[in-house]
């Protein structure tokens, strides 16, 4: 169960603070904000800052729909499209809202990509692992091998046209946590945008959304998380201009265990089903849909620096890749708008 007092503290800096602090980020604006909110929602912090005489209906709408859809796709919640799929699994198609059909569909599309580094099927082998629940622990290896083939995309099927679905197999269940948070930035971008907002940006945990341009032209200052902090001193190791477009990290350091002396964070290879030890720590993805930049950020950190570095030229996407001697690979579309502010980082290649 989550501590409140430390809810309301940190929901406290969030509103008081200079530099901005949203679990992974930190947002650094210019001018005062016309309106600024900071929320609890989708298992993680929400942080807006919205500018123009509408900035607050923009907010509150785009707080609303976000709502709205972590009670359509998350598992947890029993009435969700995703937890009636889960259920369904191995009986029949389900009609599904169509924006739980596009979201399948653009994880689908990430997983055919990836070669399913990235899996939204993934759910009967991190259930297993419980991480951020009360049982966080190792699975026994005969579990994992019992349940790993049930994580296939290729038996996640979906009509788009018909806002239908259908898991082919008993056991199988989807987690849209990878993707989830993302589409929680594409849908208040489209807040802001219907609410008629100035502009104004989001962050949903490690992902963010920009709408609009600043009136002076200038760029959002989007810090990156230095990996090697710990949450109760998170620091940024680097900063990327963003003008539009989305942003989402993955990173070993956003839900650890340890156990027998060894430290296990989430982002699970859908192929072994244990935490993928490529060398990675961290990668920073900026896409023009925010669903696609969570999902490939996820991709590309299993897939490691060259292979990852592929598929995001498939989505005219470009990343920040840190590995754990603390060098920093910047794919081409984001050089000249990167730059490291961690002493210890140096960048590679």
């Amino acid at each position: 169960m989550l501590n409140q007092k430390r809810i309301i503290l940190a929901l406290a800096i969030l509103l008081c603070a200079a530099v901005s602090v949203t679990g992974y980020f930190w947002v650094k604006t210019r001018k005062p904000a016309s309106y600024e909110s900071a929320d609890f929602a989708m298992g993680t912090y929400i942080q807006q800052t919205v500018y123009g005489k509408n900035g607050e209906a923009a907010a509150k709408s785009a707080l609303s729909k976000i709502t709205e859809l972590e009670n359509r796709i998350s598992w947890r919640i029993d009435s969700s499209d995703v937890a009636r799929l889960n259920a369904a699994a191995g009986t029949d198609w389900i009609t599904i809202d169509p924006e739980t059909a596009s979201i399948l569909a653009a994880s689908l599309d990430v997983a055919q990509k990836s070669d399913g580094a990235y899996d939204p099927t993934i759910l009967p082998v991190s259930s297993l692992w419980d991480f951020g629940g009360e049982n966080q622990h190792v699975p026994p290896k005969s579990d994992l091998q019992k349940y790993i083939k049930y994580v296939d995309y290729q038996n996640l099927r979906v009509d788009q046209k018909n806002s239908k679905a259908s898991l082919k197999l008993h056991y199988m269940a989807i987690d849209l946590g990878g993707i989830g948070k993302g589409a929680a930035c594409d849908d208040a971008v489209a807040a802001y945008r219907s609410a008629g907002a100035d502009y104004g940006i989001i962050a949903v945990g490690g992902s963010i959304g920009v709408y609009g341009t600043k009136p002076d032209g200038s760029a959002w200052h989007i810090a990156i998380r230095d990996p090697a902090t710990k949450d109760e001193n998170a620091d940024s190791m680097g900063q990327i201009d963003l003008t539009s477009g989305f942003i989402s990290t993955s990173g070993t350091y956003e839900k650890t265990f340890t156990q027998n002396g060894v430290t296990y964070h989430h982002l699970l290879n859908p192929k072994t089903g244990y935490p993928e030890n490529n060398g990675l720590v961290s990668v920073t993805v900026k896409a023009n849909n925010g669903a696609v930049s969570d999902a490939l950020s996820t991709a590309c950190f299993v897939l490691g620096r060259e292979k990852g570095e592929k598929l995001l030229s498939e989505y005219h996407a470009d990343g920040v890749f840190i590995d754990s001697s603390n060098r920093v690979y910047v794919t081409a579309g984001l050089k000249s708008g990167f730059q490291i502010t961690g002493g210890k980082y140096v960048l590679a290649g």
